[in-house]
């Protein structure tokens, strides 16, 4: 098939080398001609694990395409997909302007006799069929469109996996041919596959996400109960987690929840409920207990470090194994830090130049994490990369002017850091001094 993406994110970008790779012809429209000349030159803007390994092979092979105009690529696709961002407005609501922009500008371009627009997009219910409303009022008069939601679920970091072998494939439509179309496209792909109508699909990814955002935002809940009563929150979540109903999976206690997907659409989820008139409680508590995660952290260092100002910053992105800082716990964390006069000293893997974008001279970037560590007063982990879990801790312990270290992802186990001399403070268990 001629497959066309509109938006080179994380979806936009993974799905459309994944479909190339199994032999369709694939266009990717952008609109900033920087990035489309850096993916053109296999640079794919994104840190993401493998990624560029596939962009060049499938760029070598001519089977994926990037460029800036409408025109050739959607005449001559069987399918586009649309992969824009919805990012959250002031009030929460997601911003469609682009999906709708888009839209337009497919339906303007459309040349075969019947053409399948599919949006990945996370959108709210109802977001389909206002954009079949455009295609249906723009489009040239000898053609047709069937419209389809075909949610994405991938997680960053482990996106081309995730896109080869995701739990499931979700495929949304009033439109037979659609459905047969994309059941087809989808053929090499693992997967139960979930045949639904339009608005259980948009329904779909909102109820996904929020869901795990509960259970991150539950787990903190119960880190807080443990903190006040001495109790070990690993310890009871592993047991609450064996029960089968429950499970441990994504029930994990840190600095919060972010990146670009769960704040979004948690929000997009409770504008969504409070404009049915229905009781957002739930929603609002995770949103709410997400945010006393970030400040409790924060408050936590600030407390024990008092006069002692020069802190070394492990993890700057939302997760490992990613560039992405949206939404970050750490944005939170080195704001607090910085209004409280400490200098920092950050390392990421890969996050750095991004988090320099926004916070520039006032913090002290390093390219080793032992030399950010180097005569700080204290060590704070914000992400979980394996680099750290695997570091050297006497090292630590050596290089830094206090033996203190505060883990926001629980990635040491507290009596080995007990054993090594280190004040270690983490989520939901009691530090050791």
């Amino acid at each position: 098939m001629t497959i066309t993406f509109i938006g080179h994110g994380y979806v936009g970008l993974v799905t459309a080398c994944v479909f190339a790779d199994f032999g369709n012809k694939v266009w990717v429209i952008g609109h900033t001609p920087e990035k489309i000349n850096r993916l053109k030159n296999g640079d794919p803007i994104i840190y993401e694990p493998g990624l560029k390994e596939l962009l060049l092979k499938n760029l070598n092979a001519k089977r994926i395409h990037f460029t800036s105009e409408y025109t050739t690529p959607i005449g001559e696709s069987d399918v586009v997909f649309i992969a824009v961002g919805t990012p959250p407005k002031k009030n929460g609501e997601a911003d469609l302007s682009t999906v709708f922009a888009v839209a337009e500008k497919v339906s303007q371009n459309l040349e075969k006799k019947i053409t399948i627009v599919s949006c990945k997009s996370t959108v709210p219910v109802g977001t389909n069929a206002r954009i079949e409303k455009i295609l249906n009022k723009l489009k040239p008069k000898k053609t047709h469109v069937a419209v389809a939601s075909c949610p994405e679920f991938l997680r960053e970091g482990t996106a081309i996996y995730d896109s080869l072998n995701p739990d499931r494939v979700v495929i949304g439509s009033d439109s037979d041919r659609a459905k047969n179309i994309l059941m087809q496209l989808h053929k090499p792909i693992d997967g139960k596959r979930v045949i639904t109508d339009l608005a259980s699909a948009e329904l779909i990814k909102y109820t996904s996400n929020a869901m795990l955002a509960t259970k991150i935002s539950f787990a903190n809940l119960i880190s807080f109960y443990c903190e006040k009563t001495g109790a070990d929150v690993e310890k009871v979540l592993d047991a609450v987690g064996l029960d089968k109903r429950i499970g441990r999976i994504f029930m994990d206690p840190g600095v919060g929840y972010g990146g670009s997907c769960f704040p979004k659409d948690v929000k997009a989820l409770i504008k969504i409920g409070q404009a049915l008139n229905l009781d957002t409680t739930l929603l609002d508590a995770v949103e709410r207990v997400n945010a006393i995660a970030k400040e409790n952290f924060a408050r936590k260092i600030i407390d024990v470090m008092k006069g002692e100002k020069n802190l070394a910053i492990w993890g700057l992105s939302f997760k490992p194994n990613t560039d992405d800082i949206r939404e970050a716990p750490s944005l939170f964390v080195l704001n607090r830090l910085l209004e409280q006069k400490f200098s920092l000293s950050v390392y990421d893997p890969a996050a750095t130049s991004n988090i320099n974008n926004l916070f520039g001279s006032k913090l002290i970037y390093f390219d080793d994490p032992y030399e950010a560590v180097k005569n700080s007063s204290a060590l704070v982990v914000l992400t979980e990369w394996n680099e750290f879990k695997q570091a050297d801790l006497r090292k630590i312990k050596s290089l830094l002017k206090k033996p203190i270290v505060f883990d926001g992802r629980n990635i040491y186990d507290p009596a080995l850091m007990k054993g090594l001399g280190f004040s270690y403070y983490s989520i939901g268990r009691q530090p050791t001094r």
